[in-house]
């Protein structure tokens, strides 16, 4: 009787398990909730390979781990990387449909607008998106959708923070700013920063490329015509952002950035956040949503918790910019790791 009691339960596990992929009629809610399950899966769709978008996803899986689902226990990872191709977020959102996850991680833009178009019923959880109204994944902050939702690296103060800073305490009267336009969220950027360097009585010098390959040429084509260099958090200028710090350091011009990461490597300054944060935030709310607490469109689209400015010491030493006394009041002086 053990036995035969024992197979039953193996087959009610089993109805159960399938029953929990959902139906074409489930909404993204529906699709979440599966604290009762002994495993849950969740996808990983990482746009690129890159020091931010890694901070982010280890910040999202710590998450989920503080909350209880640790990897290889009660949680599987399907984690897989587009390598900067836009092509592939596609076919890997397929992939991860296909193999009926229970929710979605998208780190970037490009991400998240694949695994949207795939799938209405997985709940997905974005990161690292800049504009997610502009780029059709929400509705609005506070009413995100029916099975996404999120956390946004645009905070509005800290690209004016950094502009301010420029205008301002550098004196710049043209910036020079390189970015992708096919790239939805850093339109958006490079709009604020014209919007604020014009404020601020400075012109802005666009250069568009549309691969890595053409980045240090259009470095090297502001040399001369900026004081200043910014670089948004433009995944096809970051990605070649060793090209344009070398133009920095040889021509001294300072080179502002978009987020913290880039600030290490060796941009001047930036005013930011740590990206593990927001994907940290992000893991908290896949959280709830895997324990059936929580609907993605229950959940608010969220900004960075925390804003600072920091100076390079050692990149401004390689730029020819001397520290002044009262740049330490308003800015945090990273001296290396």
């Amino acid at each position: 009787m053990k036995s035969s009691s024992k197979f039953v339960g193996v087959l009610l596990a089993g109805f159960l398990a399938l029953a929990g992929c959902g139906s074409a009629d489930d909404t993204s809610g529906d699709a979440g909730g599966n604290s009762d399950k002994e495993q849950v899966v969740v996808g990983i769709s990482q746009y690129a390979p890159h020091t931010s978008l890694d901070a982010a996803t280890e910040g999202f899986i710590k998450a989920l781990e503080d909350e209880g689902f640790k990897e290889g226990e009660n949680l599987k990872l399907d984690s897989q990387n587009a390598q900067g191709e836009q092509s592939n977020t596609a076919t890997i959102a397929q992939n991860l449909v296909g193999n009926n996850v229970d929710l979605i991680f998208a780190n970037a833009t490009p991400s998240a607008m694949a695994a949207l178009n795939a799938t209405s019923d997985i709940p997905i959880i974005f990161t690292s998106v800049t504009d997610p109204v502009g780029a059709g994944l929400v509705e609005a902050f506070d009413k995100p959708g029916d099975n996404i939702t999120g956390t946004t690296d645009n905070h509005p103060d800290a690209t004016k923070t950094t502009i301010n800073f420029i205008t301002e305490e550098m004196g710049a009267k043209k910036i020079g700013v390189i970015y992708n336009s096919g790239e939805q969220n850093s339109v958006v950027q490079v709009d604020q920063v014209k919007e604020f360097a014009e404020q601020g009585g400075a012109e802005l010098v666009e250069v568009s490329v549309s691969t890595t390959a053409e980045v240090k040429q259009a470095a090297e084509s502001l040399v001369g015509r900026v004081d200043a260099i910014y670089i948004p958090t433009d995944n096809t200028a970051v990605q070649a952002l060793d090209s344009i710090i070398s133009v920095a350091n040889e021509k001294d011009i300072p080179l502002f950035v978009g987020e913290l990461d880039s600030m290490k490597a060796g941009g001047f300054a930036a005013s930011g956040f740590e990206y593990y944060d927001i994907g940290y935030q992000s893991g908290l709310m896949a959280a709830k949503i895997l324990k059936g607490e929580k609907k993605a469109s229950e959940i608010p689209v969220e900004l960075p918790d925390s804003l600072q400015l920091f100076i390079n010491k050692k990149a401004a030493e390689e730029q020819g910019i001397e520290i002044k006394p009262e740049w330490k009041e308003i800015a945090d002086i990273y001296e290396g790791e």
